[in-house]
């Protein structure tokens, strides 16, 4: 991971702990895909993906987020279920880092 993605990362994460949710993994990766962090927001899973933009020239965060990519976070999420018996309330969100530096946190941001 480049030094950006590695510090956009952090800053989401100290971000999210600060709301109260509670780390349980980071950079969790299997053959179909990454899930930046997973935490738990009370008795819910939580996958993030932290998308970072300096510039909004080629879109902005929220545009980065691809089809292609949502489905590699979402395989890589049933990967990481697939041990869990029961299997928890879990949701998908998305926190963005803009080129001002203030995250936006989407909760719920694919609708799964």
């Amino acid at each position: 991971m480049s030094g950006t993605g590695a510090q956009a990362e952090e800053q989401a994460l100290r971000f999210l702990l600060d709301h109260g949710l509670k780390l349980k993994a980071r950079n969790y990766r299997c053959r179909m895909g990454e899930i930046d962090l997973i935490l738990l927001d009370g008795n819910t899973l939580v996958f993030v993906e932290v998308r970072m933009r300096r510039s909004p020239a080629f879109g902005g965060a929220a545009e980065s987020i691809t089809h292609s990519k949502r489905a590699r976070v979402l395989a890589a999420a049933r990967h990481y279920l697939a041990g869990k018996q029961p299997t928890p309330a879990c949701r998908f969100d998305a926190l963005l880092i803009e080129a001002d530096g203030a995250p936006l946190w989407i909760k719920d941001a694919f609708g799964e």
